[in-house]
């Protein structure tokens, strides 16, 4: 009963949700059955840790001598080479990059501001990152969302300036437990998808990287299967596939982030359809987030 009320409430009151698709139905397809070729991402959210400068570095050095023979740039002529990302706090992005970049692994910002300059005191713009080397930034975590209320249409405006200004967006998705309960993730993530993705072009798809994070297995213990977490990026194929086309929806990389471990990384880089993941907690220990950057591959 209470799924009955709910579901229809939700898509209701998001109404709106799809009506930014109307210059291009929204109709989730069914996904390829043809396994593309994608190239592993691997990334580190490194959010509002560690405590210094000098720790960052320290993280960076460490974590700079564990590739492995499948990371980039160690193995940079093989197009499906593990490429390693880490995302440090603002204040630590510079050096973290000077350490990181020798090495091959690319360094991202965990938000951004959507406006080029201002009156936004304690905002970060997007030429303000890019100088100093990011490539990636991290749109609609769902931190972000709930503690900084990021909605729909801001992370959308971040989404875009990211993409017009040059850098690659990695846009995290994800339910809610309750939302989890209700038997609605794949209602809920197909609403943030189609919203967070307004007039992003087909071209402009080849710098986005999609991050399927249920929020309820993020730092909670609770865990989310590999076969459940890759039933989901089928369905999030299948909603890209609506949104643009079947090429788009086989090309876009997808990650898992939700409580990523050393012991749970392998079987979730089995599964067909999951690209790599969104490492928090674990990617604060060079000896963990090692291990998961080089997974081993079957």
């Amino acid at each position: 009963m209470k799924l009955c009320l709910a579901l229809p409430a939700i898509l209701a009151a998001s109404s709106d949700a799809f009506a930014p698709m109307s210059r291009r139905a929204f109709v989730a397809r069914p996904s390829s059955s043809l396994e593309a070729a994608r190239q592993p991402i691997m990334a580190g959210n490194w959010k509002m840790n560690p405590a210094t400068e000098a720790d960052a570095l320290g993280l960076a050095n460490e974590l700079s001598k564990l590739l492995g023979d499948e990371t980039c740039p160690v193995n940079e002529d093989d197009d499906m080479c593990t490429e390693v990302v880490v995302f440090p706090p603002h204040p630590f992005i510079a050096k973290v990059h000077e350490v990181a970049s020798e090495v091959g692994i690319t360094v991202g910002a965990q938000s951004v501001f959507f406006e080029d300059k201002g009156a936004y005191t304690g905002a970060v713009s997007t030429s303000m990152i890019k100088s100093i080397g990011v490539e990636y930034v991290l749109c609609g975590h769902s931190e972000r969302r709930s503690v900084f209320n990021d909605d729909d249409d801001a992370i959308n405006r971040k989404v875009q300036k990211v993409l017009a200004d040059g850098m690659k967006a990695i846009l995290c998705i994800g339910e809610t437990k309750e939302e989890y309960d209700l038997g609605i993730k794949e209602e809920v993530c197909a609403i943030q998808l189609s919203k967070d993705l307004y007039e992003v072009t087909k071209e402009q798809m080849e710098n986005v990287v999609i991050a399927y994070e249920p929020v309820w297995a993020i730092g909670t213990g609770l865990v989310c299967g590999a076969e459940d977490a890759n039933a989901v990026h089928k369905y999030l194929r299948g909603v890209l596939a609506g949104l643009y086309d079947q090429e788009v929806a086989d090309a876009t990389r997808i990650q898992y982030g939700g409580s990523v471990t050393p012991d749970s990384v392998d079987a979730l880089m089995a599964m067909s359809d999951i690209d790599g993941c969104l490492v928090g907690g674990a990617s604060l220990a060079a000896d963990k987030f090692g291990r998961i950057i080089n997974y081993v591959r079957k």
